[in-house]
Protein backbone atom coordinates (compact mmCIF):
# COMPACT_ATOMS: atom_id res chain seq x y z
CA UNK A 1 0.00 0.00 0.00
CA UNK A 2 2.59 2.48 0.64
CA UNK A 3 3.32 3.58 -2.52
CA UNK A 4 5.77 6.85 -2.93
CA UNK A 5 4.46 9.82 -1.25
CA UNK A 6 4.43 11.40 -4.48
CA UNK A 7 1.89 9.36 -5.43
CA UNK A 8 -0.91 11.32 -3.67
CA UNK A 9 -0.44 14.19 -6.79
CA UNK A 10 -1.23 11.29 -9.09
CA UNK A 11 -5.21 10.95 -7.44
CA UNK A 12 -5.77 14.33 -7.66
CA UNK A 13 -8.39 14.08 -10.95
CA UNK A 14 -10.80 11.54 -9.85
CA UNK A 15 -9.39 9.70 -12.18
CA UNK A 16 -9.64 5.91 -12.76
CA UNK A 17 -6.56 4.13 -13.93
CA UNK A 18 -5.94 0.76 -14.60
CA UNK A 19 -2.03 -0.26 -15.54
CA UNK A 20 0.87 1.90 -16.76
CA UNK A 21 1.61 -0.31 -19.53
CA UNK A 22 -1.16 0.54 -21.45
CA UNK A 23 -0.09 1.08 -25.67
CA UNK A 24 0.61 4.69 -26.85
CA UNK A 25 -1.85 3.61 -29.62
CA UNK A 26 -5.12 3.85 -26.79
CA UNK A 27 -6.56 6.32 -26.74
CA UNK A 28 -4.91 9.02 -23.80
CA UNK A 29 -7.96 8.13 -21.71
CA UNK A 30 -7.27 4.51 -21.56
CA UNK A 31 -3.61 5.06 -20.74
CA UNK A 32 -4.68 6.93 -17.66
CA UNK A 33 -7.12 3.82 -17.16
CA UNK A 34 -5.07 1.68 -17.07
CA UNK A 35 -1.93 3.55 -15.63
CA UNK A 36 -3.71 3.51 -11.74
CA UNK A 37 -4.38 0.02 -11.67
CA UNK A 38 -0.59 -0.61 -12.17
CA UNK A 39 0.23 1.85 -9.93
CA UNK A 40 -2.34 0.71 -6.86
CA UNK A 41 -4.00 -2.87 -8.19
CA UNK A 42 -7.10 -3.61 -8.83
CA UNK A 43 -10.31 -4.02 -7.05
CA UNK A 44 -13.20 -5.32 -8.80
CA UNK A 45 -16.12 -3.29 -8.26
CA UNK A 46 -14.33 -0.31 -7.54
CA UNK A 47 -13.14 3.05 -8.53
CA UNK A 48 -9.78 2.99 -10.27
CA UNK A 49 -9.36 5.87 -8.09
CA UNK A 50 -10.78 7.80 -5.21
CA UNK A 51 -11.99 3.82 -4.47
CA UNK A 52 -13.21 4.64 -1.24
CA UNK A 53 -15.84 6.83 0.00
CA UNK A 54 -19.49 7.73 1.32
CA UNK A 55 -22.49 9.01 -0.04
CA UNK A 56 -24.61 10.71 1.39
CA UNK A 57 -27.86 13.29 0.62
CA UNK A 58 -29.18 16.88 0.56
CA UNK A 59 -29.83 19.93 -1.29
CA UNK A 60 -28.67 22.64 -2.58
CA UNK A 61 -29.65 26.68 -2.47
CA UNK A 62 -28.19 29.07 -4.58
CA UNK A 63 -27.78 33.09 -3.51
CA UNK A 64 -29.30 36.15 -4.96
CA UNK A 65 -25.74 36.81 -6.39
CA UNK A 66 -25.44 33.63 -8.93
CA UNK A 67 -28.26 34.56 -10.71
CA UNK A 68 -26.18 37.38 -11.87
CA UNK A 69 -23.46 35.00 -12.90
CA UNK A 70 -25.39 32.29 -14.32
CA UNK A 71 -28.76 31.67 -15.82
CA UNK A 72 -28.97 28.10 -14.96
CA UNK A 73 -31.27 26.66 -12.67
CA UNK A 74 -29.27 25.63 -10.31
CA UNK A 75 -28.57 29.09 -9.44
CA UNK A 76 -32.02 30.51 -9.65
CA UNK A 77 -32.81 30.19 -5.76
CA UNK A 78 -35.01 27.22 -5.63
CA UNK A 79 -34.04 24.18 -3.59
CA UNK A 80 -31.74 21.76 -5.42
CA UNK A 81 -32.09 17.87 -4.09
CA UNK A 82 -28.29 16.65 -4.58
CA UNK A 83 -26.36 13.41 -3.89
CA UNK A 84 -22.77 14.13 -2.63
CA UNK A 85 -19.85 11.58 -2.45
CA UNK A 86 -16.95 12.17 0.02
CA UNK A 87 -13.74 9.94 -1.12
CA UNK A 88 -10.10 8.80 -0.04
CA UNK A 89 -7.21 9.30 -3.27
CA UNK A 90 -5.86 6.31 -4.49
CA UNK A 91 -7.12 3.08 -6.20
CA UNK A 92 -7.13 1.38 -2.48
CA UNK A 93 -10.66 0.94 -1.24
CA UNK A 94 -9.14 -0.49 2.43
CA UNK A 95 -6.97 2.47 2.73
CA UNK A 96 -6.54 3.71 6.36
CA UNK A 97 -8.49 7.45 6.42
CA UNK A 98 -5.48 8.76 7.91
CA UNK A 99 -2.92 7.96 5.38
CA UNK A 100 -0.95 10.23 3.85
CA UNK A 101 -1.59 9.03 0.35
CA UNK A 102 -5.71 9.00 1.03
CA UNK A 103 -5.01 12.81 0.33
CA UNK A 104 -6.63 14.48 -1.59
CA UNK A 105 -9.74 13.86 -0.42
CA UNK A 106 -12.70 14.07 -3.11
CA UNK A 107 -16.04 15.75 -3.22
CA UNK A 108 -18.29 14.93 -6.04
CA UNK A 109 -22.05 16.69 -6.21
CA UNK A 110 -24.67 15.40 -8.51
CA UNK A 111 -27.32 18.20 -8.71
CA UNK A 112 -30.89 16.95 -9.16
CA UNK A 113 -32.76 19.76 -11.57
CA UNK A 114 -36.43 20.06 -11.78
CA UNK A 115 -36.53 18.88 -15.21
CA UNK A 116 -35.19 15.44 -14.26
CA UNK A 117 -31.64 16.20 -15.51
CA UNK A 118 -28.57 16.34 -13.42
CA UNK A 119 -25.50 18.50 -13.89
CA UNK A 120 -22.21 17.71 -11.63
CA UNK A 121 -19.37 19.16 -9.18
CA UNK A 122 -15.55 17.55 -9.06
CA UNK A 123 -13.77 18.92 -6.63
CA UNK A 124 -11.14 18.17 -4.51
CA UNK A 125 -8.75 19.40 -1.46
CA UNK A 126 -5.88 20.15 -3.60
CA UNK A 127 -5.42 24.40 -4.59
CA UNK A 128 -4.44 23.51 -7.82
CA UNK A 129 -3.00 20.78 -9.95
CA UNK A 130 0.11 18.61 -10.05
CA UNK A 131 0.75 18.89 -13.92
CA UNK A 132 -0.97 20.80 -16.74
CA UNK A 133 -2.05 18.16 -19.00
CA UNK A 134 -3.02 14.65 -19.44
CA UNK A 135 0.17 13.85 -21.27
CA UNK A 136 2.30 15.16 -18.68
CA UNK A 137 0.29 13.03 -16.08
CA UNK A 138 0.75 9.83 -18.10
CA UNK A 139 4.30 10.55 -18.54
CA UNK A 140 4.66 11.41 -14.37
CA UNK A 141 2.76 8.19 -14.30
CA UNK A 142 5.30 6.31 -15.96
CA UNK A 143 8.32 7.86 -14.11
CA UNK A 144 6.65 6.52 -10.96
CA UNK A 145 6.58 3.25 -12.54
CA UNK A 146 10.21 2.67 -13.63
CA UNK A 147 11.22 4.48 -10.17
CA UNK A 148 10.85 1.39 -7.95
CA UNK A 149 12.99 2.18 -4.17
CA UNK A 150 16.22 -0.13 -5.92
CA UNK A 151 16.44 2.43 -8.77
CA UNK A 152 19.46 4.50 -9.39
CA UNK A 153 19.59 7.83 -8.35
CA UNK A 154 18.44 10.34 -10.03
CA UNK A 155 15.22 8.24 -11.07
CA UNK A 156 13.12 8.44 -13.27
CA UNK A 157 10.54 10.31 -10.84
CA UNK A 158 13.52 12.26 -9.27
CA UNK A 159 14.00 13.98 -12.95
CA UNK A 160 10.28 14.28 -13.69
CA UNK A 161 9.94 16.36 -10.44
CA UNK A 162 13.08 18.32 -11.55
CA UNK A 163 11.55 19.96 -14.44
CA UNK A 164 7.76 19.61 -12.89
CA UNK A 165 8.28 21.71 -9.43
CA UNK A 166 4.13 22.20 -9.91
CA UNK A 167 4.14 18.62 -8.65
CA UNK A 168 5.79 19.00 -5.24
CA UNK A 169 3.90 22.11 -4.80
CA UNK A 170 0.20 20.80 -5.08
CA UNK A 171 1.18 18.11 -3.05
CA UNK A 172 1.91 20.69 -0.52
CA UNK A 173 -1.05 22.08 -0.32
CA UNK A 174 -3.44 19.01 1.03
CA UNK A 175 -3.34 17.29 4.69
CA UNK A 176 -5.67 15.20 6.64
CA UNK A 177 -8.73 16.67 7.84
CA UNK A 178 -10.45 16.00 10.80
CA UNK A 179 -14.00 15.17 9.02
CA UNK A 180 -14.63 15.50 5.73
CA UNK A 181 -17.07 18.06 6.74
CA UNK A 182 -14.06 20.51 7.94
CA UNK A 183 -12.05 20.43 4.91
CA UNK A 184 -12.24 22.86 1.94
CA UNK A 185 -12.64 21.28 -1.80
CA UNK A 186 -11.67 23.04 -5.15
CA UNK A 187 -12.61 22.82 -8.62
CA UNK A 188 -8.93 23.24 -9.89
CA UNK A 189 -10.36 23.28 -13.39
CA UNK A 190 -12.20 26.87 -14.73
CA UNK A 191 -15.46 26.69 -15.81
CA UNK A 192 -17.68 29.44 -18.02
CA UNK A 193 -20.60 31.00 -16.26
CA UNK A 194 -22.69 32.36 -18.75
CA UNK A 195 -25.75 34.89 -17.56
CA UNK A 196 -29.23 36.16 -18.86
CA UNK A 197 -27.37 38.46 -21.31
CA UNK A 198 -25.20 35.75 -22.47
CA UNK A 199 -22.14 37.43 -20.50
CA UNK A 200 -19.38 34.92 -20.02
CA UNK A 201 -17.21 34.99 -16.86
CA UNK A 202 -14.31 31.90 -16.15
CA UNK A 203 -14.61 30.83 -12.69
CA UNK A 204 -12.73 28.48 -10.40
CA UNK A 205 -15.67 26.56 -7.59
CA UNK A 206 -14.59 26.26 -3.86
CA UNK A 207 -16.38 24.63 -1.19
CA UNK A 208 -15.96 25.87 2.36
CA UNK A 209 -17.07 23.97 5.33
CA UNK A 210 -18.39 26.21 8.46
CA UNK A 211 -14.47 26.04 9.66
CA UNK A 212 -11.41 23.94 8.61
CA UNK A 213 -9.59 21.73 10.99
CA UNK A 214 -6.59 20.00 9.69
CA UNK A 215 -4.46 17.54 11.56
CA UNK A 216 -0.52 16.74 11.99
CA UNK A 217 0.87 13.87 9.72
CA UNK A 218 1.54 12.12 13.41
CA UNK A 219 -2.19 12.43 14.93
CA UNK A 220 -4.16 11.50 11.39
CA UNK A 221 -1.63 8.56 11.44
CA UNK A 222 -2.78 7.52 14.96
CA UNK A 223 -6.43 7.56 13.99
CA UNK A 224 -8.55 4.93 13.32
CA UNK A 225 -8.51 3.00 9.46
CA UNK A 226 -11.82 4.33 8.94
CA UNK A 227 -12.21 7.67 11.11
CA UNK A 228 -13.70 9.94 8.25
CA UNK A 229 -16.41 7.76 6.80
CA UNK A 230 -17.53 6.71 10.84
CA UNK A 231 -17.38 10.48 11.74
CA UNK A 232 -19.30 11.92 9.19
CA UNK A 233 -22.06 8.92 9.77
CA UNK A 234 -22.20 9.67 13.30
CA UNK A 235 -21.91 14.08 12.60
CA UNK A 236 -24.98 13.71 10.30
CA UNK A 237 -26.87 11.68 13.16
CA UNK A 238 -26.47 14.82 15.39
CA UNK A 239 -27.79 17.71 12.79
CA UNK A 240 -27.26 18.95 8.89
CA UNK A 241 -23.51 20.07 7.53
CA UNK A 242 -23.34 22.97 5.45
CA UNK A 243 -20.91 24.04 3.03
CA UNK A 244 -21.15 27.42 1.26
CA UNK A 245 -20.43 27.15 -2.94
CA UNK A 246 -18.04 30.07 -4.29
CA UNK A 247 -17.19 31.17 -7.31
CA UNK A 248 -13.10 32.84 -7.73
CA UNK A 249 -13.47 34.95 -10.91
CA UNK A 250 -10.67 35.40 -13.45
CA UNK A 251 -9.65 38.29 -14.86
CA UNK A 252 -7.86 39.59 -17.74
CA UNK A 253 -4.76 37.43 -18.24
CA UNK A 254 -5.57 34.66 -15.86
CA UNK A 255 -4.91 31.35 -17.64
CA UNK A 256 -7.84 29.18 -17.84
CA UNK A 257 -6.63 26.06 -19.26
CA UNK A 258 -3.78 25.56 -17.17
CA UNK A 259 -4.87 24.10 -13.83
CA UNK A 260 -1.26 23.83 -12.39
CA UNK A 261 -1.59 27.83 -12.05
CA UNK A 262 -3.33 29.22 -8.98
CA UNK A 263 -5.25 32.31 -9.67
CA UNK A 264 -4.01 35.51 -7.34
CA UNK A 265 -6.14 35.19 -4.01
CA UNK A 266 -6.75 38.78 -4.57
CA UNK A 267 -9.82 37.87 -7.48
CA UNK A 268 -13.01 38.23 -6.49
CA UNK A 269 -14.57 35.71 -5.06
CA UNK A 270 -18.59 35.42 -5.36
CA UNK A 271 -21.25 33.46 -2.48
CA UNK A 272 -23.15 31.12 -4.86
CA UNK A 273 -25.38 29.89 -2.22
CA UNK A 274 -25.32 26.83 0.21
CA UNK A 275 -25.26 23.33 0.66
CA UNK A 276 -26.78 21.17 3.19
CA UNK A 277 -26.28 17.85 3.78
CA UNK A 278 -28.89 16.09 5.58
CA UNK A 279 -28.23 12.72 5.89
CA UNK A 280 -26.18 9.18 4.54
CA UNK A 281 -27.54 7.49 1.72
CA UNK A 282 -29.26 4.62 2.68
CA UNK A 283 -27.81 2.13 0.22
CA UNK A 284 -24.78 3.90 0.24
CA UNK A 285 -22.56 1.11 -0.84
CA UNK A 286 -24.83 0.24 -3.69
CA UNK A 287 -25.06 4.04 -4.96
CA UNK A 288 -21.37 4.22 -5.00
CA UNK A 289 -21.35 1.62 -8.28
CA UNK A 290 -24.30 3.12 -9.69
CA UNK A 291 -22.86 6.37 -10.00
CA UNK A 292 -20.84 8.48 -12.28
CA UNK A 293 -19.79 12.16 -12.09
CA UNK A 294 -18.38 13.69 -14.97
CA UNK A 295 -17.06 17.09 -15.24
CA UNK A 296 -18.58 17.76 -18.68
CA UNK A 297 -22.43 16.95 -17.22
CA UNK A 298 -23.38 20.36 -17.09
CA UNK A 299 -26.76 22.36 -17.66
CA UNK A 300 -27.73 25.83 -19.41
CA UNK A 301 -26.22 28.27 -18.12
CA UNK A 302 -22.79 26.51 -17.46
CA UNK A 303 -19.82 25.54 -19.95
CA UNK A 304 -16.63 24.20 -20.16
CA UNK A 305 -13.54 26.74 -20.80
CA UNK A 306 -10.85 26.02 -22.69
CA UNK A 307 -9.09 23.62 -20.40
CA UNK A 308 -8.87 20.25 -21.97
CA UNK A 309 -8.41 18.41 -18.72
CA UNK A 310 -11.82 18.89 -18.16
CA UNK A 311 -12.91 16.39 -21.29
CA UNK A 312 -10.13 14.30 -20.62
CA UNK A 313 -11.57 13.69 -17.05
CA UNK A 314 -15.09 12.85 -18.25
CA UNK A 315 -13.33 10.15 -20.58
CA UNK A 316 -11.15 8.67 -18.31
CA UNK A 317 -14.35 8.46 -15.83
CA UNK A 318 -16.41 7.08 -18.40
CA UNK A 319 -13.84 4.18 -19.35
CA UNK A 320 -13.67 3.18 -15.86
CA UNK A 321 -17.09 3.56 -15.03
CA UNK A 322 -17.53 0.15 -17.44
CA UNK A 323 -14.68 -1.49 -16.07
CA UNK A 324 -16.03 -1.46 -12.56
CA UNK A 325 -19.63 -2.29 -14.16
CA UNK A 326 -19.01 -4.51 -17.39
Amino acid sequence: MRKHKLLTVLTVLGLTWTGIAGAQDKPLEEQLVDALTKVFGAYSGFRSNHAKGIVVEGSFKASPEAADLSRAVLFNGTVIPATIRFSDATGIPTIPDGFGDANPHGMAIKFHLPDGTDTDMIMISLKFFPVATAEDLRDLLLAVAASPPNAPKPTKLDQFVANHPSVPAANATASTPDSFATEEYHGINAFLLVNKAGAKQAVRYQMMPERTVHLSAADAAQKPPNFLVDEIQERLKRGPVTFRLRAQLAVAGDSTKDPTKAWPSDRKVVDLGVLTIDKVASNSAEAEKKLLYLPTQLTDGIEESDDPMIGIRSGAYAVSFSRRNP
